[in-house]
């Protein structure tokens, strides 16, 4: 989770590949009109977000039903946003990408390709709630090498690339 920018998808793609867990970008769950809205500049209400929320939602809680696991690259800015995501779910962990605004700018800057325009980064920046310790969330900071925060979020979730699982 984090803004615009942050890496989200980068560093969900590349703990997917090292676990062997299913990654899945999160606006691939969002309707139509919020894609559109983004690409003209407007940033999404709360309204707007709502259906992309509990999409991502029931997608957790297919994979969880079946046994599964699937990581999500979500910006979750909100503390509301995270609840609706987890659905009070002890399993579900967030992982909040945290950046300077002037690094982010300047990867939003030099990105081609994504709906989201740079000028929406303030207004991201002014939703998030950073996200606090009762909802089971690791913070790594952005400023290093991809495998050097996947290697950080592994350690601090105690997972175990080898073995998939939680390490002793």
């Amino acid at each position: 989770m984090g803004v615009s920018g942050s890496g989200k998808s980068t560093i969900a793609d590349a703990l997917g590949k090292r676990l062997g867990w299913r990654f899945e970008d999160g606006d691939r769950f969002h309707p139509a009109a919020n894609v559109a809205k983004m690409s003209a500049g407007h940033p999404l209400t709360d309204a707007d977000r709502w259906p992309w929320l509990n999409a991502i939602a029931d997608e957790i809680e297919r994979t969880c039903t079946y046994g599964g696991h699937v990581i999500i690259a979500c910006s979750a800015l909100k503390h509301a946003y995270r609840d609706v995501l987890s659905r009070g779910r002890r399993d579900v962990r967030f992982v909040f990408l945290q950046g300077a605004p002037e690094l982010i700018a300047s990867r939003l800057a030099h990105r081609k390709g994504h709906f989201m325009p740079p000028e929406l980064l303030a207004s991201q920046f002014r939703t998030l709630e950073p996200p606090e310790a009762g909802e089971h969330v690791v913070t790594v900071a952005i400023d290093a090498p991809v495998e050097a925060i996947v290697d950080d979020v592994l350690r601090q979730l105690k997972l175990d690339a080898a073995s998939h699982g939680p390490s002793s």
